[in-house]
Protein backbone atom coordinates (compact mmCIF):
# COMPACT_ATOMS: atom_id res chain seq x y z
CA UNK A 1 0.00 0.00 0.00
CA UNK A 2 1.38 3.51 -1.06
CA UNK A 3 1.14 6.05 2.04
CA UNK A 4 -1.44 9.25 1.31
CA UNK A 5 -0.39 12.36 1.63
CA UNK A 6 -2.69 14.45 4.20
CA UNK A 7 -4.04 17.61 4.52
CA UNK A 8 -0.81 20.19 4.94
CA UNK A 9 1.49 18.41 2.43
CA UNK A 10 2.55 20.74 0.15
CA UNK A 11 1.85 18.29 -2.98
CA UNK A 12 -2.02 18.23 -2.88
CA UNK A 13 -1.80 22.04 -3.17
CA UNK A 14 0.14 21.96 -6.15
CA UNK A 15 -1.47 21.65 -9.95
CA UNK A 16 -0.12 18.30 -11.61
CA UNK A 17 1.76 17.40 -14.52
CA UNK A 18 0.14 15.99 -17.50
CA UNK A 19 1.13 12.62 -17.95
CA UNK A 20 3.59 12.34 -20.94
CA UNK A 21 3.56 8.43 -21.78
CA UNK A 22 1.17 6.02 -20.70
CA UNK A 23 3.80 2.94 -20.18
CA UNK A 24 4.60 0.04 -17.74
CA UNK A 25 5.91 2.35 -15.15
CA UNK A 26 2.41 4.13 -14.90
CA UNK A 27 0.26 0.64 -15.48
CA UNK A 28 2.13 0.06 -12.07
CA UNK A 29 1.19 2.99 -10.34
CA UNK A 30 -2.37 2.33 -11.30
CA UNK A 31 -2.44 -1.51 -9.93
CA UNK A 32 -0.62 0.48 -6.29
CA UNK A 33 -3.37 2.92 -6.61
CA UNK A 34 -6.15 0.87 -6.68
CA UNK A 35 -4.78 -1.46 -4.11
CA UNK A 36 -4.29 1.68 -1.93
CA UNK A 37 -7.68 3.00 -2.79
CA UNK A 38 -9.48 -0.34 -1.98
CA UNK A 39 -7.39 -0.94 1.79
CA UNK A 40 -7.99 2.85 2.53
CA UNK A 41 -11.92 2.03 2.17
CA UNK A 42 -11.87 4.91 -0.60
CA UNK A 43 -13.84 5.18 -4.12
CA UNK A 44 -11.92 7.74 -6.05
CA UNK A 45 -7.76 8.40 -5.62
CA UNK A 46 -5.99 10.75 -7.33
CA UNK A 47 -2.02 10.55 -7.79
CA UNK A 48 -0.81 13.49 -5.75
CA UNK A 49 -2.82 12.03 -2.98
CA UNK A 50 -0.23 9.21 -3.39
CA UNK A 51 2.74 11.73 -4.11
CA UNK A 52 3.13 11.79 -7.56
CA UNK A 53 2.54 14.89 -9.04
CA UNK A 54 0.47 13.64 -12.30
CA UNK A 55 -3.12 14.38 -14.07
CA UNK A 56 -3.95 11.16 -13.12
CA UNK A 57 -6.77 9.71 -11.01
CA UNK A 58 -8.62 6.15 -10.32
CA UNK A 59 -12.45 5.47 -9.40
CA UNK A 60 -14.30 2.55 -8.43
CA UNK A 61 -17.88 3.70 -7.34
CA UNK A 62 -19.01 0.14 -6.21
CA UNK A 63 -18.81 1.09 -2.41
CA UNK A 64 -21.69 3.28 -3.03
CA UNK A 65 -23.49 -0.11 -4.29
CA UNK A 66 -25.37 -0.88 -0.81
CA UNK A 67 -26.08 2.39 0.04
CA UNK A 68 -27.05 4.17 -3.47
CA UNK A 69 -28.79 0.81 -5.22
CA UNK A 70 -29.62 3.13 -8.06
CA UNK A 71 -26.14 4.60 -9.04
CA UNK A 72 -24.04 3.76 -11.90
CA UNK A 73 -20.96 1.56 -11.05
CA UNK A 74 -17.94 2.60 -12.52
CA UNK A 75 -14.50 1.45 -11.98
CA UNK A 76 -12.14 3.81 -14.82
CA UNK A 77 -8.93 4.94 -14.27
CA UNK A 78 -8.59 8.87 -16.09
CA UNK A 79 -5.35 9.97 -17.27
CA UNK A 80 -4.79 13.99 -18.55
CA UNK A 81 -8.19 14.50 -17.94
CA UNK A 82 -9.43 17.59 -19.55
CA UNK A 83 -13.65 18.84 -18.84
CA UNK A 84 -15.69 19.10 -21.65
CA UNK A 85 -18.40 20.32 -20.04
CA UNK A 86 -20.45 20.54 -16.07
CA UNK A 87 -23.71 20.16 -16.32
CA UNK A 88 -27.05 19.68 -14.75
CA UNK A 89 -28.56 20.19 -11.36
CA UNK A 90 -26.19 21.81 -8.56
CA UNK A 91 -26.13 18.29 -6.30
CA UNK A 92 -25.60 18.73 -2.82
CA UNK A 93 -23.44 15.47 -0.79
CA UNK A 94 -22.09 15.17 2.20
CA UNK A 95 -17.83 14.41 0.94
CA UNK A 96 -14.66 12.82 2.54
CA UNK A 97 -11.65 12.11 1.43
CA UNK A 98 -8.58 9.75 2.31
CA UNK A 99 -6.28 13.08 2.60
CA UNK A 100 -8.82 14.26 5.20
CA UNK A 101 -9.15 12.21 7.36
CA UNK A 102 -12.46 11.77 9.90
CA UNK A 103 -13.96 15.09 7.82
CA UNK A 104 -17.42 14.99 5.93
CA UNK A 105 -18.73 18.28 4.68
CA UNK A 106 -21.94 18.87 2.61
CA UNK A 107 -20.39 20.26 -1.44
CA UNK A 108 -22.36 21.27 -3.73
CA UNK A 109 -21.22 20.33 -7.17
CA UNK A 110 -22.93 19.65 -10.68
CA UNK A 111 -24.59 16.41 -11.26
CA UNK A 112 -23.29 15.59 -14.68
CA UNK A 113 -19.83 15.77 -16.46
CA UNK A 114 -18.72 15.07 -19.79
CA UNK A 115 -15.29 14.30 -19.12
CA UNK A 116 -12.01 14.19 -22.07
CA UNK A 117 -9.29 11.65 -21.26
CA UNK A 118 -6.70 9.17 -21.75
CA UNK A 119 -8.17 5.52 -20.86
CA UNK A 120 -5.49 2.91 -19.07
CA UNK A 121 -4.82 1.82 -21.85
CA UNK A 122 -3.59 5.30 -23.09
CA UNK A 123 -6.94 5.10 -25.68
CA UNK A 124 -8.27 9.00 -25.98
CA UNK A 125 -12.52 8.88 -24.18
CA UNK A 126 -14.77 11.16 -24.20
CA UNK A 127 -17.33 10.18 -21.52
CA UNK A 128 -20.86 11.39 -20.06
CA UNK A 129 -21.05 10.66 -16.09
CA UNK A 130 -24.00 11.39 -14.29
CA UNK A 131 -25.10 11.20 -10.19
CA UNK A 132 -22.33 9.95 -7.70
CA UNK A 133 -19.75 8.74 -10.54
CA UNK A 134 -19.59 12.34 -11.29
CA UNK A 135 -19.32 13.74 -8.20
CA UNK A 136 -16.52 11.30 -7.23
CA UNK A 137 -14.93 12.60 -10.75
CA UNK A 138 -15.40 15.99 -9.81
CA UNK A 139 -13.58 15.43 -6.11
CA UNK A 140 -10.69 14.32 -8.04
CA UNK A 141 -10.19 16.23 -10.19
CA UNK A 142 -10.01 18.79 -7.44
CA UNK A 143 -7.14 17.30 -6.60
CA UNK A 144 -5.16 17.38 -9.91
CA UNK A 145 -5.61 21.23 -9.86
CA UNK A 146 -4.07 21.52 -5.98
CA UNK A 147 -8.00 21.71 -4.51
CA UNK A 148 -9.47 20.14 -1.80
CA UNK A 149 -13.51 19.44 -0.88
CA UNK A 150 -13.17 22.06 2.00
CA UNK A 151 -12.30 24.98 -0.35
CA UNK A 152 -16.04 24.72 -1.02
CA UNK A 153 -17.39 25.14 2.60
CA UNK A 154 -18.38 28.70 4.35
CA UNK A 155 -15.30 29.96 6.39
CA UNK A 156 -17.71 29.52 9.52
CA UNK A 157 -17.83 25.48 9.06
CA UNK A 158 -13.83 26.02 7.92
CA UNK A 159 -13.36 27.63 11.89
CA UNK A 160 -15.87 24.94 13.02
CA UNK A 161 -13.15 22.33 12.01
CA UNK A 162 -9.95 24.33 11.96
CA UNK A 163 -8.42 22.10 14.81
CA UNK A 164 -9.35 18.53 13.02
CA UNK A 165 -7.50 20.37 10.17
CA UNK A 166 -4.22 21.52 12.11
CA UNK A 167 -4.29 17.96 13.98
CA UNK A 168 -4.11 16.29 10.63
CA UNK A 169 -1.43 18.38 9.54
CA UNK A 170 0.87 17.87 12.79
CA UNK A 171 -0.03 13.84 12.33
CA UNK A 172 -2.03 14.09 15.57
CA UNK A 173 -4.80 12.22 13.14
CA UNK A 174 -3.67 8.81 12.49
CA UNK A 175 -6.01 7.02 9.83
CA UNK A 176 -6.39 3.13 9.45
CA UNK A 177 -4.30 3.10 6.54
CA UNK A 178 -0.44 4.54 5.97
CA UNK A 179 -0.48 8.04 5.25
CA UNK A 180 2.10 11.34 5.63
CA UNK A 181 2.08 14.46 6.29
CA UNK A 182 4.18 17.66 5.61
Amino acid sequence: MLPIYVHGHPILRKKATEVEVVDAQLQILIDEMFETMYKAEGVGLAAPQVGRSLQLFIIDTHGFKETYPDTELVKETFINPEVVEELGEDFNFNEGCLSLPEIREDVVRKSEVILSYLSRDGEKVTKHFKGLPARVILHELDHLNGHVFTDYISSIRKMIIKKKLNDIASGKTKPKYKSKHN
